[in-house]
């Protein structure tokens, strides 16, 4: 049922980016599209029928009559449920569709149930366990990792999390109450300076494939591995940031007003919608931060690495190129 891409304007690759990825406004644009919390709701089957359309037309084949929109949209679900790197289908809590709905519930819950230690645990523990799933998940797909491996390291990640929170809360207790409402945050920009470089240790370990202007691999480097972790911690942080620095500002001064005071109930509610609000625009500009397909110079390699590329290349391959992750 395939036939030769009659429909489709002549050159068109797939894989091309629609937006210039050398620019932040590209890539936000990019994110904007494949982080679209309504693929979320696109039923397995359909997912499963893109993959088919990405792939038929990687083959230079799709079906009779398919415009150049319908493959774009294909590409768009594609990219948003299955991995960069090994093709398969990504668990659903664990794709960056699902950072909206996910992370405006758990961060909208951590932001109004931050006066009590148990509450504090539970809803650090609930973000960390959704944290370890969108990691694992969005990892370099070529550097497996054990079930021990991915055990320590959300045990870890956890344990900062909630030594940051608990500690701080203690310690707040006496201090202006916008400062408590900060807790969280603090707890989650520690727990992402260890979850991250724990759940992706056999990157650093064992350094991850680089590769060359072409996509022709050169070797394995970890210096691209430690490049790769700092810039996804950091955009993971820049993520949270807004919704959870700002948000308590407008909840202390709304609190005050009497209609408020009237309406506790629904100030979790409200706390939760307004989170949606922020990581609506936050997660695709914090994916934006950094391109996807990061480079690294070849002078700032292992020397091993850069010998051999040197020995091979000569001076042709002045960059390496590599897959962050997310």
């Amino acid at each position: 049922t395939y036939a030769k891409m009659a429909t489709v304007s002549p050159g068109f690759n797939i894989d091309s980016p629609r937006w210039d990825q050398s620019t932040f406004v590209g890539r936000l644009k990019h994110f904007l599209n494949i982080t679209d919390p309504r693929t979320v709701l696109v039923p397995e089957e359909e997912l499963d029928r893109a993959k088919a359309l990405v792939e038929g037309c990687r083959a230079g084949l799709v079906p009779p009559g398919s415009s150049q929109e319908q493959l774009l949209y294909a590409k768009k679900l594609y990219d948003s449920a299955f991995h960069p790197d090994s093709g398969e289908k990504m668990n659903f809590i664990g794709r960056m569709s699902f950072q909206v709905p996910g992370g405006m519930a758990i961060t909208g819950c951590m932001l109004q149930f931050y006066r009590t230690v148990p509450a504090v645990v539970f809803w650090q523990w609930v973000n960390q366990s959704f944290n370890a799933f969108v990691n694992y998940t969005n990892r370099n797909a070529a550097s497996p990792i054990s079930l021990r491996q991915i055990g320590v390291a959300y045990v870890t990640a956890t344990g900062a999390a909630l030594a940051t929170a608990v500690g701080l809360n203690l310690y707040t207790k006496r201090a202006p109450p916008l400062l408590a409402r900060w807790v969280p945050f603090a707890a989650v920009a520690a727990a992402n300076c260890v979850n991250i470089p724990m759940m992706r240790q056999q990157e650093i370990i064992n350094g991850i494939t680089v590769t060359d202007e072409n996509n022709n691999e050169l070797g394995r480097s970890r210096r691209a591995a430690v490049k790769g972790i700092a810039q996804v911690v950091l955009s993971r942080i820049t993520m949270a940031a807004p919704g959870m620095i700002i948000l308590p500002v407008i909840m202390e001064r709304l609190e005050k007003f009497t209609f408020m005071q009237r309406i506790r109930i629904l100030h979790g509610p409200l706390q939760v919608l307004l989170c949606g609000g922020f990581l609506l625009f936050m997660v695709p500009a914090a994916c934006a931060l950094f391109p996807q397909r990061c480079s690294l110079a070849l002078a700032d390699l292992e020397v091993e690495l850069r010998d051999s590329i040197m020995a091979k290349h000569g001076d042709k391959v002045p960059y390496v190129y590599f897959n962050k992750g997310l």
